[in-house]
């Protein structure tokens, strides 16, 4: 049986947001219902957001850019050296992936190879957004977008 190569199942990569400094782009079209992050871990490690608070303001940073709110704890990678692409996909009001009740982000539709690919964290956060949610952003001239 032939193995197959590190790239294979790839979809994306971090790069620069139009929504937030740095996303997640596609770097080839993906077919709608793909599971996008296919090989990544779906390990997650689960810390009390009392836990959280009391640590130095820098490593608070990373559970709350990064982490997963469910009541009162957050979930993080077991390792926050171990980010993966995943990790990086950015809130939007019009999302073009979502995440399912295993927490793995499928497409909602056909994302064309250079968009950014967005979810609306409110499918999976327990409370309202630490953030002013922005009005969605047109599509990269060129490129299309089903809605």
């Amino acid at each position: 049986m032939k193995k197959k190569p590190p790239h294979a199942g790839v979809y994306a990569r971090i790069g620069p947001s139009r929504t937030h400094g740095v996303g997640v782009r596609a770097i080839r079209d993906i077919p709608a219902g793909t599971l996008v992050f296919h090989g990544e871990s779906e390990r997650v490690a689960w810390v009390s957001r009392a836990a959280v608070r009391r640590l130095p303001k820098a490593i608070r940073a990373l559970y709350e850019d990064f982490g997963m709110v469910s009541g009162d704890r957050i979930g993080v990678p077991p390792s926050l050296n171990r980010l993966s692409v995943g990790w990086y996909v950015n809130h939007s009001d019009r999302p073009n992936v979502a995440a399912g009740d295993d927490g793995r982000f499928r497409a909602l539709r056909r994302i064309r190879k250079g968009e950014e690919l967005t979810a609306d964290y409110r499918t999976f956060v327990d409370e309202a957004l630490p953030f002013k949610s922005r009005p969605a952003r047109r599509a990269p001239k060129g490129s299309r977008t089903a809605s």
